[in-house]
């Protein structure tokens, strides 16, 4: 039995756009002469749906998207996730199902047991669990079928009080396969080798795995599915953050025992990772929501710095504005810096400086603030005038203005409300302050892209004279461990 993999970027609810990718994935794998194809778990209604379930009419066309797949399922068999009605009045309304379709037909439906409500999870909410275990017959083999967190429940403190595997593998199947929706962090792909490997070797039989790959919204999914032999070794993982349809025989894979030495396994360095994945979720975000245009304040900083270039990478140059906007604390370096970083990236930007609105500000407040020294109102005063231009910008041209904080000063309260922290997606806004200047460093890997000095500059705000962030913030090395 030939098996295709179809690694894909799903739309939470837009149901005409998820029908053509399977479509066209169920076409690609028949002129593979595949005899089964193998989407993502919940592929038809895209992942997270949340509250969408409790709609009706959202369950209504999953299930008229799931028949007019079924019948395209002539001369090739398909395997698909899907949220499926509860025929049982007591328990929760839906299931969270994998569903085989063949010869036209709808031919079996799988429910997920273990239903993970921790981290981006909350699925109990939604769905009843799987009580009854069985394999499903295609062709002539047997198959395991599980959806994502079934097969994660295998370690030395269970979660769960009850193993899906356990179950199955008293019916003798011949392969495990399994539907999953599994979000990126960069240690994340490794975790899940580990917890197949773990699968393979107390089940002895091969795994197929088949993720998504793409973002929605806050939610990146990495792809990296895999294919593992009987022997524990990978015999293949599929590019990450790519939408891939890969065919395998099921013979080879299960034969391949002794002569497969070592895993098959993509690279997984945390930098390249972590860059692909920002790109990834900044680019999926603008595409799935209509969106085209980018505006964003560049500093001269490593923030913004980096944000431009993701932004770039991820929108194309010519869908990126950088405005920069000096006041009499911006050193002349950081000017020069920053639009030399926008001249290197192609990105159109302007220089509107922000003095007449800042001493407008302040013969504005002269009244109430005389006598009083200069502290954080003044600098916040500086912040939010360059928050108000962006964001006026952002209204006249249709821009989205994209925010620049990093986790670190997101953490512990460092910036200015309705100033620096301005924005409709913050793009770095999970990636604490060392952890930028490694992405700086990866950008830079091969040419200076980020202008060396953006680098090795100490981190500062400039908003007051010989200002640092260390006038208030630990060290970043000591600041990301805590």
């Amino acid at each position: 039995m030939r098996i295709a993999i179809a690694q894909l970027n799903y739309h939470i609810g837009h149901f005409e756009h998820n029908y053509q990718r399977i479509i066209d994935a169920i076409e690609t794998a028949k002129a593979k002469h595949a005899d089964l194809v193998v989407f993502g778990e919940l592929a038809l209604s895209g992942y997270p749906p949340r509250d969408f379930l409790e709609f009706d009419d959202f369950i209504d066309q999953c299930d008229q998207v799931l028949r007019k797949i079924a019948e395209r399922s002539v001369g090739i068999g398909v395997i698909v996730g899907v949220p499926v009605k509860n025929p049982q009045i007591e328990g929760k309304d839906l299931f969270n199902a994998a569903c085989l379709l063949a010869d036209g037909e709808i031919k079996e439906k799988v429910y997920k047991t273990l239903l993970p409500t921790y981290d981006i999870f909350d699925e109990f909410r939604y769905f009843e669990p799987n009580k009854e275990f069985k394999t499903i017959a295609f062709q002539d083999k047997k198959i395991a079928l599980t959806v994502c967190e079934d097969l994660w429940n295998i370690n030395d403190n269970p979660l769960y009080t009850i193993c899906p595997m356990d179950e199955l593998i008293r019916q003798q199947p011949d392969v495990i396969i399994n539907l999953s929706a599994s979000p990126f962090d960069y240690d994340h792909a490794a975790e899940r080798i580990r917890v197949l490997k773990a699968n393979v070797s107390k089940y002895k039989l091969p795994v197929f795995y088949v993720n998504h790959a793409g973002a929605q919204t806050e939610i990146i999914f990495d792809g990296g599915s895999l294919v593992m032999n009987p022997a524990g070794k990978v015999f293949d993982e599929l590019p990450y953050f790519t939408e891939t349809v890969k065919v395998y025989d099921l013979d080879e894979v299960s034969g391949s025992g002794a002569s497969l030495t070592q895993d098959n396994e993509q690279p997984k360095e945390k930098n390249a990772l972590i860059h692909d994945a920002l790109v990834t979720g900044l680019g999926n975000y603008f595409r799935k929501l209509g969106f085209s245009k980018a505006i964003l304040g560049l500093s001269g900083g490593l923030d913004s710095a980096v944000t431009a270039v993701l932004a770039a990478k991820a929108l194309g140059e010519q869908n990126v504005h950088a405005v920069l906007m000096p006041s009499r604390y911006s050193s002349e370096h950081s000017i020069t810096d920053a639009k030399a970083l926008a001249e290197s990236l192609g990105v159109s930007h302007e220089i509107i400086s922000i003095e007449a609105v800042y001493d407008q500000f302040l013969d504005t407040l002269d009244t109430q603030f005389k006598g009083q020294p200069f502290d954080i109102a003044e600098e916040n005063i500086q912040a939010r005038s360059r928050g108000l231009i962006l964001m006026a910008l952002a209204n006249k041209f249709h821009y989205i203005l994209l925010n620049t904080t990093n986790k670190s000063e997101m953490a512990v309260g460092y910036g200015t409300l309705y100033g620096d922290l301005a924005g409709g997606l913050s793009v770095i806004g999970d990636v604490y302050k060392t952890q930028v200047y490694e992405l700086a460093q990866y950008i830079n890997r091969s040419a200076e892209v980020i202008p060396e000095n953006i680098i090795r500059k100490p981190p500062s705000a400039e908003l007051r004279p010989d200002q640092k962030d260390t006038d208030s913030l630990p060290d970043y090395d000591l600041l990301d461990k805590i």
